[in-house]
């Protein structure tokens, strides 16, 4: 029986990136990001691997993604978690992402068009919570929908460079971070 991580790894390697760009897919199979259109990317497949096994992933769990994009994240989460919850900001990415995620066959995604630095409360508490923009600061909406237990992969810093960080949300309602590596992202609008 495959690791979680062997698993998320042989994924990724049978994944179409391609089928999640619009443009560049000259790009889809170099370790990079590339543009998807409207000042957004879609991240290097490197670190969509690290970020999905720190997030820890599970068949039974709820988690929330912060910035669809392209939808190709959100597909990764879709085939490991038990249903998946995604806000993106940006009219156009969302309805494609949503097309291009429909047409793969999932059917555990939900679908919001609006500010993910709110995260989305009616569906809260998550326990697993994937931010795919950089935040100035953990925004406290986020945490606060965390359940105890759970965990949190977020950039965190300025414009030109962050941490990713791991959040984990202790039973007593207290954090422990832990500092991944050093990434840059585009800009979370808080």
């Amino acid at each position: 029986m495959k690791s979680m991580e062997e698993a998320i790894t042989a994924y990724l390697r049978e994944i179409d990136r391609s089928f999640y760009m619009e443009t560049s897919k000259d790009q889809a199979y170099v370790d990079a990001a590339a543009p998807i259109g409207y000042g957004q990317t879609i991240s290097q497949p490197s670190l969509v691997r690290k970020m999905t096994i720190e997030l820890d992933p599970g068949p039974g769990l709820r988690v929330l993604e912060v910035g669809t994009g392209s939808g190709f994240q959100t597909a990764l989460l879709a085939a490991f978690c038990g249903e998946v919850y995604t806000v993106e900001r940006i009219a156009p990415l969302h309805e494609k992402a949503k097309q291009r995620l429909k047409a793969a066959g999932f059917s555990n995604i939900k679908y919001k068009l609006g500010n993910g630095s709110e995260g989305w409360e009616e569906y809260a508490p998550f326990d697993r919570i994937l931010v795919t923009a950089a935040a100035a600061s953990v925004p406290p909406a986020l945490l606060q929908q965390l359940k105890p237990g759970g965990r949190m992969v977020i950039p965190v810093g300025g414009s030109f460079s962050q941490d990713l960080l791991l959040l984990e949300k202790e039973t007593d309602g207290s954090v422990k971070e832990t500092f991944l590596c050093a990434v840059m992202f585009v800009k979370l609008y808080e």
